[in-house]
């Protein structure tokens, strides 16, 4: 008996661990021990948080049977079984005025005695279930100490595979309710932040800060390249700080002149110069309880930092032209693609405000950095572009790489742009690789790509001097300009001999040494071996050197 216990425990383990649906492997388990051991039927009950006993799991029960396996703590055998933790034998169920009947065993076999086994599922020093089974006792002669001992052990291990069922079960509803409630709080953040599309790692760790930093009245400086989407980010700050319902109101400072500038953000009082007919309110007034956005703030001069510095930290201001001061509650939001600590290196912006303005400072990245997001990117501009002209175009796989590889200096105004170009140009519904202009060599931008500058766009100095004016001879560079490379000769292109001043020998080697100093633009590697981009062009034919596209 020894042995067929152990093979039947064997068994049962190897059944419990080959899946976590405890209704099924109980099931096999229970389904194997009745065909081995002479039993007829059996059923499994576990406690509700109710504290009531169900049903989970029967064999040789019929469906209306198992619909009546309901049990109260300490009713009948099988709840005093439950509630006393201690098993029971009952060698005859209608001889025991406790046994309840509830699934008809009793009436199963007139005449011969029905015996019925119930111990406890315990697991973690508490009791989770009770395991009865019913058998044939013909002239209730049957011992039951074995099958008790067996029917024990079961139990035993039904109650490890249950209790890490339902350890196994809280951690997956656990974590189904975090990613539920992150989508409902993504869904909700992405909603506020409109016209962005980021899945990109540098993409949620700015989405992250901005949540962050949204809900409080710090000042935030917003930096990157132009094209980033600053003035969206500006906005998605606004959209989720307790603000939002109040004016949201921006102003380029780079598209003003001070006087202008001045007049925009302060407002002016009737009379305060020529054409002022009436008092106006500023940006600052207007944005009175909400949000003041100030666009391109490293192109404002020195004499207006110090008027913008006062404002700052007195939190008020007079209008131009007025005596008054006047208070205005607003939250801050600067934006700049200019390097800052190097002008105020170079004495072109206020410390003082520098260190006023850049309480938080929130990094966009370009998008050559979070290139996962140029898929989606594209999909979104070129459904944009259809919804607008009644289109149905769309990018084919190669296409795609080719937008992914780009290097877009001009981050997603200019992916925007391009895929607006590319589907008008286009001759059919699906987008092509070759398109592209750059696919032509035809790239509107590609002068863009290797520009060498800390900054954005500088105002040019020989600008401001008239034409007429302006020296004639050679060009002086401006240096916040690439130099522009000489003109070529008119005569015969030739490959003159290539300089050596620490390059390498030959001129073959020369040639690719300066194109991948240049990252294999024809222009700067001209540059950089101080030959025309035709002479660059006709030495790169003459070896055979193909230049690599990126």
């Amino acid at each position: 008996m020894i042995r067929r216990e152990l093979d039947a425990v064997y068994e049962v383990s190897k059944t419990l661990a080959t899946s976590l649906d405890v209704h099924k492997t109980f099931r096999e388990a229970l389904n194997y021990l009745l065909h081995a051991f002479d039993w007829r039927r059996t059923f499994v009950v576990v406690a509700e948080p109710d504290g009531t006993l169900k049903g989970l799991c029967a064999v040789g029960l019929t469906q209306a049977e198992q619909q009546r396996l309901h049990f109260e703590s300490g009713e009948g055998i099988v709840g005093r079984v439950f509630a006393s933790g201690m098993p029971a034998t009952v060698p005859d169920v209608r001889a025991e005025p406790l046994f309840l009947n509830r699934t008809g065993a009793a009436d199963q076999s007139p005449g011969i005695p029905v015996a019925m086994l119930a111990t406890p599922i315990r697991a973690d020093h508490r009791t989770l279930g009770v395991v009865v089974v019913d058998c044939l006792n013909p002239e209730g002669r049957r011992v039951f100490a074995d099958d008790l001992r067996l029917l024990r052990m079961v139990a035993t291990l039904m109650g490890q595979a249950l209790l890490l069922h339902r350890s196994v079960t809280a951690a997956a509803e656990t974590l189904q309710n975090e990613t539920r409630r992150m989508h409902k709080a993504l869904g909700a953040q992405r909603a506020k932040i409109d016209r962005v599309v980021g899945v990109s790692a540098p993409m949620l760790n700015v989405f992250d800060q901005i949540e962050q930093v949204a809900p409080l009245r710090t000042t935030v400086l917003l930096r990157g390249e132009s094209g980033t989407g600053k003035e969206v980010m500006a906005r998605a700050i606004h959209n989720l700080s307790p603000r939002a319902k109040e004016p949201f109101v921006g102003v380029n400072c780079a598209a003003l002149t001070e006087s202008l500038l001045e007049s925009e953000l302060f407002g002016h009082e009737k009379g305060a110069f020529t054409g002022a007919q009436g008092q106006r309110k500023g940006r600052f007034e207007m944005a009175h309880g909400g949000t003041l956005f100030l666009d391109e703030i490293g192109d404002i001069s020195a004499s207006f930092q110090a008027k913008l510095l006062r404002v700052l930290q007195e939190r008020s201001f007079e209008r131009v032209g007025g005596g008054s001061a006047v208070k205005v509650d607003v939250r801050l939001i600067l934006a700049t693609n200019r390097n800052l600590e190097r002008m105020v290196q170079a004495g072109e912006f206020r410390a003082d405000l520098y260190y006023r303005i850049n309480v938080v400072s929130i990094q966009l990245p370009p998008l050559r950095e979070r290139r996962e997001d140029i898929p989606a990117m594209a999909q979104h501009f070129l459904e944009r572009f259809n919804r607008e002209n009644a289109k149905t175009a769309q990018f084919s796989p190669e296409a795609m790489r080719v937008l992914t590889s780009c290097y877009w200096p001009g981050n997603v105004r200019e992916l925007e742009n391009c895929v607006e170009r590319t589907a008008t140009m286009a001759h059919n519904d699906v987008i092509s690789d070759l398109a592209f202009p750059c696919r032509d060599n035809r790239c509107l931008t590609q002068v863009l790509h290797h520009i060498e500058r800390e900054d954005a766009v500088r105002p040019s100095r020989l600008a401001e001097i008239p034409i007429q004016e302006r020296p004639m001879g050679p060009a002086v560079a401006d240096p916040g300009l690439p130099p522009a490379p000489p003109a070529p000769a008119p005569e015969a292109v030739t490959a003159p001999p290539l300089p050596v001043d620490g390059k390498p020998d030959g001129e073959a080697e020369r040639l690719v040494w300066a194109m991948e100093r240049s990252g294999w633009v024809q222009a700067k590697a001209a540059r950089l071996l101080k030959i025309s981009p035709r002479q660059m062009g006709y030495a790169l034919q003459k070896h055979g050197i193909e230049v690599r596209k990126f």
